[in-house]
């Protein structure tokens, strides 16, 4: 049976949209950074690709007319390969990973990349205005809310489920400090490539626009300094709401890719997957409440698997909002208290890049499979239109885990034989009859 392994991951820092570093650039471009690293890190040449998938949600202006296409032309692939551009909202990019997973195992692919992007600052502002003014009654006339920002469905959300504001405040102050920590101890280092940008900055006083180069290193956005009080301190986006700047993600700029191959033709070359793909599955759930599409989804992915929460050794929530991060874990019964089984993606502004990084999140996702040794991974991620996506994989463990696990096989066979040998010396009757008996 065909399989498709990752074998390789890169990504840009997550850019503060508007104000960022990478607030002027062009969304081919950006996308073509991540590739071109992707794509060097496998070792394999450009004429080796097949298809180039990327999932973006602001499908227009600079990332309009099959980006996918414009962006493995900018990374230097070949006219030979293929593209496509996928839109599944916040789910576009672990959407593209899943289509060209599938055509590896289906379709007789070799080799594909993967990816996501999204260019907030570009885009938009005049994408959303187009949206709002060509709004169908149709649509409307069948789902009432499938229009409805994201921002309202969190506070429905709040109010639905009965989330507290310090609960949310709570949990925002986690997710900084879990972020921080990750920056301070170069968890983040070996996903992260460092792209050069020219960065729009406005003056206050005047309003005019002078342009500066830039290197962008490591992702924008969080705030280590964040305390329980200063969270506390700040308003509610809607008046008598409680979301706010702080409990809630920020918008941003940003791209990741990763090469796909099939398993015997990685293990051929002497790669080492990062992760074998196992599959996803869709839910949807009334728009008004998108947030919490996991808690339908999640369970009917273990099902088709034979798995349940408790098998599962590494979770990642996309965390929008505080809120309905806080509601899909406890509904769903992930422990907590357990930080090797939470990994957070940002539930403030910090890790959450866009509205489509999931493929973003993704490439977080290798590197403490291998530091932690654990066995199996769940990415989830919500859709804006209420679609909700669970993703699966099994991971690869990395030779000194593997060998740390063998050390304590080791071990504990050998306590094993000496509690035997000390028995034995005992026990002699009883141990002539067991052994005896084997």
């Amino acid at each position: 049976m065909r399989e498709a392994v990752i074998v390789s991951t890169a990504r840009t820092p997550i850019g503060r949209a508007f104000r960022g570093a990478l607030n002027n650039i062009k969304s081919p471009t950006l996308m073509a950074h991540a590739i071109r690293h992707a794509v060097e890190r496998a070792g394999i040449e450009g004429g080796e690709i097949e298809d180039v998938v990327v999932g973006t949600v602001l499908t227009a202006g600079t990332s309009g007319m099959n980006l996918a296409r414009n962006a493995a032309f900018a990374a230097g692939i070949p006219v030979t390969a293929g593209a496509q551009t996928i839109d599944r909202q916040c789910a576009s990019g672990l959407t593209a990973i899943a289509a060209a997973a599938k055509q590896i195992v289906v379709d007789g692919t070799e080799i594909a990349v993967a990816g996501g992007q999204d260019n907030i600052s570009a885009v938009q502002k005049r994408y959303l205005e187009w949206v709002a003014a060509e709004r169908d009654p149709n649509v409307t006339r069948h789902v009432e809310h499938a229009y409805m920002p994201m921002l309202l469905t969190a506070e429905n959300v709040v109010r639905k489920y009965k989330i507290s504001r310090e609960a949310q405040d709570a949990y925002a102050l986690l997710s900084q400090q879990r972020t921080a920590r990750a920056q301070a101890e170069g968890r983040l280092d070996a996903e992260i490539v460092a792209i050069t940008a020219t960065m729009a900055v406005t003056d206050k006083a005047t309003n005019e626009v002078s342009h500066k180069e830039v290197t962008l290193a490591k992702d924008e956005g969080n705030r280590p300094e964040t305390t329980a009080e200063s969270l506390a301190a700040l308003a509610p986006v809607i008046e008598g709401g409680s979301v706010t700047a702080g409990n809630a993600s920020q918008l941003s700029d940003g791209a990741s890719a990763c090469v796909l191959m099939e398993a015997k033709l990685a293990q051929k070359r002497g790669l080492s997957p990062l992760g074998l793909y196992r599959g996803m599955t869709v839910v949807g759930c009334a728009p008004e409440e998108m947030g919490i599409g996991p808690v339908f989804a999640v369970p009917k992915l273990l099902r088709q698997h034979g798995l349940s929460i408790g098998d599962i050794g590494l979770w990642e929530l996309n965390e929008a909002f505080a809120c309905q991060a806080l509601y899909c874990r406890d509904r769903l019964g992930i422990d907590p208290d357990r930080d090797a089984k939470i990994i957070t993606a940002g539930g403030n502004p910090e890790r959450f890049a866009a509205l489509s990084k999931g493929v973003i999140n993704f490439t977080i996702i290798p590197e403490p499979f291998v530091r932690q040794a654990l066995q199996l991974g769940f990415r989830d991620l919500f859709d804006i239109g209420s679609l909700k996506i669970p993703f699966w994989w099994n991971s690869v463990l990395s030779r000194e885990a593997i060998v740390k696990a063998k050390r304590q096989l080791l071990l504990k066979f050998t306590r094993a034989m000496i509690e035997a040998i000390h028995f034995n010396k005992t026990h002699k009757e009883e141990s002539k009859a067991i052994w005896g008996n084997i």
